[in-house]
């Protein structure tokens, strides 16, 4: 028990980034490829699109049922 702990404990240290990217690796995150929504006016038309079949508060970013009443 003690030994499945104790790989346990270095996977999960091995896992931990402590160092930020560095000046010649930030050109390449900074492209718009690499946005969250690469293409803002088509996030916004699917946001829109799914607000109104939703037809709940709130749209994507709060749960509630298709009766419009919040949790």
């Amino acid at each position: 028990m003690l030994r499945l702990l104790t790989v346990l404990l270095v996977l999960m240290l091995g896992a931990c980034a402590t160092t930020s990217p560095e000046a010649w690796e930030r050109g390449r995150l900074a492209k718009p490829e690499m946005a969250w929504d690469p293409d803002p006016m088509a996030a916004a038309q699917r946001n829109h699109t799914y607000t109104s079949k939703e037809q709940a508060t709130g749209g994507a970013s709060v749960g509630g049922g298709g009766c419009g009443c919040s949790n």
